[in-house]
């Protein structure tokens, strides 16, 4: 499947747990809902993956996460806040940088209409 195509489930997905789960829950119940929700799909998915920092050549592990990595393709950075703000997305894309890959959803779930809270976000394009 190509980035494009995963981001379509994606969103499909997220969707139908928005629908289910409404705007004010944690971050938490969102990623554990979402994965479920993806994995239904027979996509590939890990959640909480380690994101090492890679500095003058060495491998550093600062703890950094990725929420959700769809097939190895296609990033997710939830959040469950009032609003966006440019600090998350700037995470994402230096979660897109550190990973070397091309596509990230910026998702915040507390909205009343996911689709105001759906970010699309490129690396190098």
């Amino acid at each position: 499947m190509t980035e494009n195509e995963i981001s379509k489930e994606i969103i499909d997905a997220s969707l139908k747990v928005h629908k289910a789960l409404g705007p004010g829950l944690l971050e938490s119940a969102y990623e554990g809902c979402l994965e479920y929700e993806l994995k239904k799909k027979k996509l590939f998915v890990e959640k909480q993956k380690a994101l090492p920092v890679i500095y003058d050549d060495i491998k550093i592990d600062l703890g950094y996460r990725i929420d959700l990595l769809v097939e190895n393709k296609v990033v997710i950075e939830l959040k469950a806040v009032d609003k966006i703000a440019p600090i998350h997305e700037a995470q994402l894309l230096s979660y897109l940088k550190l990973s070397g890959l091309k596509l990230g959803l910026l998702m915040n779930f507390n909205v009343m209409l996911l689709k105001d809270g759906v970010k699309r976000m490129v690396n190098g394009l």
